[in-house]
């Protein structure tokens, strides 16, 4: 049953609670569970006996680039590659798409950066990347860095 796939929308509140203990911590913002049905195909999830154990989300921003967003893995389950299992699917599926290029705004770009990605300057990305900035409560004190990879 340990398997990276599309999540079943019955999942969608265990996705929701990842989600939660890593917006308590800081690590990311929290989503109304509304919103992740409305984006449930944007994810995929690491499933194990317990069931959702892990997450992550391809959200398109334009034609040529889309952002990995809601990357979380439970934490017992840390250090074991479910991460980059999870960011590899999200790369597939861009690469599938023909997406050119693919973003994080993350607290953890070393983990990115072995997967590939490169620092940019948050102001290289679009405005409409930053739409969920908004809603930060950091915002416009932002903390985290922009990283991006290209797919070719």
């Amino acid at each position: 049953m340990k398997t990276i796939r599309k999540p079943k929308l019955a999942e969608m509140a265990g996705v929701k609670r990842l989600l939660d203990v890593a917006a308590k911590k800081g690590q990311l913002l929290q989503r109304p569970i509304m919103e992740l049905y409305e984006c449930a195909r944007d994810f995929v999830v690491y499933a194990d006996e317990q069931g959702v154990a892990g997450c992550s989300a391809l959200h398109i921003d334009t034609e040529d680039l889309a952002e990995v967003r809601s990357l979380v893995v439970r934490s017992e389950l840390r250090g074991h590659g479910i991460g980059a299992r999870l960011l590899d699917a999200c790369v597939a599926e861009a690469r599938d798409l023909e997406i050119g290029r693919v973003y994080a705004l993350t607290r953890v770009p070393d983990f990115f950066r072995r997967c590939g990605f490169v620092e940019v300057g948050k102001h290289t990305l679009p405005h409409k990347v930053f739409q969920d900035c908004m809603k930060c409560p950091l915002f416009p004190d932002c903390d985290e860095v922009a990283v991006i990879r290209g797919l070719d």
